[in-house]
């Protein structure tokens, strides 16, 4: 199968954005954007106003992912912006989750929901027809450069399981640490959308067309494996 690859804008150089996006829109599927809000975890790092600045120049599908303790007071600015799809932390929405989704659809946008590593699949057991998107958190969420937790491709495999039972549509994302040591393992799971950042690309080579013709040789190497 095809990889999906989204890389995480905040491991790119903010100094190059301009020249670095131009790459990403020739080579990329989509990028990912976090939003933090210093809370419910110890960074801050991008906002709605950088998906407002970005969206004019580029055709990709934004892909926001929300790790702020009240969803519901971003999805709007966060949805105004451009964003494309919009995705909470399944933690952070379940006393109202039938609520967010509506909220999100109501937009016009797709539906993604973000597992932490210590949150089971069966968490989001009651709404996960209704996802667009399921990304899985490999490393505890809030910082780039974190190491892979090797429990989290049981969690993949499962989702990978349910939506051949079930039909589900939604796609299966992987967000910490895809690299060169993790792609072949991750495939294997199941995986389908790679959140690539600073092991898996950005610090390859300060040239980013030359990055990522390295990322997909070790991504080929891996399929291969698999």
């Amino acid at each position: 199968m095809e990889y999906k690859i989204s890389p995480s804008l905040m491991c790119m150089s903010l100094i190059d954005i301009k020249q670095q996006l131009e790459v990403l829109n020739r080579r990329a599927d989509m990028l990912h954007i976090d939003i933090m809000d210093g809370h419910y975890v110890k960074n801050i790092t991008l906002s709605p106003f950088f998906i407002e600045q970005i969206r004019p120049y580029t055709p990709l599908v934004l892909d926001v992912h929300m790790m702020v303790e009240n969803p519901a007071d971003f999805i709007e600015p966060i949805a105004l912006a451009g964003a494309d799809f919009i995705c909470p932390h399944a933690e952070t929405i379940n006393r109202d989750a039938f609520r967010i989704i509506h909220q999100i659809r109501s937009l016009g946008k797709k539906v993604g929901v973000v597992l932490n590593p210590a949150t089971p699949v069966e968490y989001i057991q009651h709404y996960i027809h209704l996802l667009d998107k399921i990304t899985v958190m490999t490393v505890d969420p809030g910082y780039a450069g974190q190491p892979f937790i090797p429990e989290m491709l049981g969690k993949i495999a499962q989702l990978r399981d349910l939506k051949q039972q079930k039909g589900y549509r939604y796609l299966i994302e992987i967000d910490g640490s895809c690299n060169l040591r993790t792609y072949q393992d991750l495939m294997g799971a199941g995986a389908e959308v790679l959140i690539v950042g600073s092991s898996g690309l950005f610090t390859l080579d300060n040239d980013l067309d030359v990055a990522w013709d390295k990322m997909l040789d070790q991504m080929r190497q891996a399929r291969h494996a698999a």
